[in-house]
């Protein structure tokens, strides 16, 4: 009787409690019953009686060190989202299209509604220009005084003249408005489709190219304002924001096209 109880109360003699071991940036190992202060900074491992590992503890991050780890986890999944999307594109672009030439008549395909646009809104301009040289010529019978009288004095424009020069006016500045975006949106599409063909050129002779982001597209000046632009280009008369170190197309008013480089001004 006296051998089973001894016996029993071996069973539940406590196990010898973990320890904590680490080597900290010194070199200097730390072993303790509870987890040693020189381990706050480095990796810290859990051992049993017997001397094996447990489990490994990481250091308790710094702000710094958290800020650095969720920035790097935001890359991470911004990244992975770039890359699903270019795949996405890259699938859908290989399906549209056979051959290089079904670019081509897609573009113009695209182009030409807003050709037409264009051609419709010239002609009202050269109408608006010339009701705009008839209503000045009727002003001037007025202010000239055109009368059988010789002493009669210049008679007063007629308010309904007045107002109507101002409603041409702004028509016609809303017409070489809209000429303006037209033109802006043909030069977006020519740079779109050249993109996506010389991108489609590339997948069909490199299967590889699938999972390479393509090089940024050098888009058109004329007007275009870029997101997140960092300098500037100058096109003409007018100043555009661009992104640094890319160069752009611009057209002259005779319509012969030159190459402006983008900059970022020096203080």
């Amino acid at each position: 009787m006296k051998r089973i109880f001894l016996l029993l109360a071996a069973l539940y003699v406590p196990a010898a409690a973990a320890a904590y071991k680490c080597v900290d940036e010194k070199g200097v190992t730390h072993i303790g019953d509870t987890p040693p202060a020189g381990c706050a900074n480095v990796m810290m491992h859990e051992l049993s009686s017997g001397g094996a590992v447990l489990r490994s503890i990481e250091p308790t991050p710094t702000p710094e060190q958290l800020k650095a780890k969720l920035d790097e986890a935001q890359r991470k999944k911004e990244a992975d989202r770039i890359a699903g999307e270019q795949k996405r594109k890259d699938t859908a672009l290989l399906s549209s299209y056979s051959n290089e030439r079904e670019f081509d008549v897609a573009r113009d395909r695209n182009i030409e509604p807003l050709t037409g646009r264009i051609k419709q809104n010239l002609e009202r301009v050269k109408a608006a220009e010339k009701r705009l040289q008839d209503l000045e010529d009727e002003m001037e019978f007025y202010k000239a005084g055109k009368s059988k009288s010789k002493t009669a004095r210049a008679r007063e424009v007629p308010p309904t003249l007045v107002s109507e020069q101002q409603r041409v006016r702004s028509e016609k500045e809303t017409l070489e408005k809209n000429i303006a975006t037209s033109e802006r949106e043909i030069a977006a599409l020519q740079v779109k489709f050249d993109t996506d063909k010389k991108r489609w050129l590339a997948l069909k002779n490199d299967p590889g190219m699938r999972n390479q982001q393509p090089e940024p597209a050098k888009a058109t000046v004329a007007g275009t304002l870029i997101p997140g632009a960092a300098g500037t280009a100058k096109c003409g008369t007018k100043t555009y924001e661009c992104q640094a170190g890319q160069a752009y197309t611009c057209k002259r008013t005779d319509g012969v096209s030159y190459r402006v480089d983008c900059v970022v001004e020096r203080k």
